[in-house]
């Protein structure tokens, strides 16, 4: 039973790369196929590339908003607690005050881990953009590989045997 799991853990790794190192593009006649890839290709590095400019520009704004926004969280949880204090051994109205600034800091303290949290998708679509124009590279080398490929067929299809 364990070797017919193993094997089939095994089969499962093999099976897609042998689709991989198939080429999709072999003969002349596919040679504007693969143009059309290669140019929609390009084109989706170039666009992931700008969107990656963008997402990479817009992180320090949203480091910034998350710094001042636990900032303010921070002080806000610091006039509540002092407020707290003086509310123990106060009046009602000492307790109110209290209550207003303990909500004013949960409300900054939500703030700050939603700034947070816009850090994190944000370094997230950073990492996901360059996870995409790797497989876009990937993809554009394995087409030059195929060009390169059809080019030698041609050439060789074009030389005159010489026969014996």
């Amino acid at each position: 039973m364990k070797k017919i799991i193993r094997s089939f853990y095994l089969l499962m790794l093999i099976l897609p790369a042998l689709s991989a190192t198939a080429q999709k593009y072999k003969t002349i006649e596919d040679t504007a196929k693969l143009n059309k890839e290669y140019v929609n290709v390009t084109n989706d590095i170039v666009d992931l590339t700008a969107k990656l400019t963008i997402a990479q520009n817009d992180l320090p704004g949203y480091q910034s908003k998350a710094r001042d926004a636990e900032n303010d969280a921070t002080t806000a949880a610091t006039a509540s607690s002092d407020q707290a204090s003086k509310a123990v051994n106060g009046s009602v109205k000492e307790a109110k005050r209290a209550k207003r600034k303990a909500n004013k800091a949960y409300g900054e303290a939500k703030d700050s881990r939603s700034a947070n949290g816009k850090v994190d998708k944000q370094e997230d679509k950073i990492t996901r953009y360059k996870l995409d124009i790797k497989k876009k590279q990937q993809r554009l080398e394995a087409l030059d590989v195929m060009r390169t490929a059809i080019n030698a067929k041609m050439l060789t299809d074009s030389i005159p045997q010489i026969r014996n």
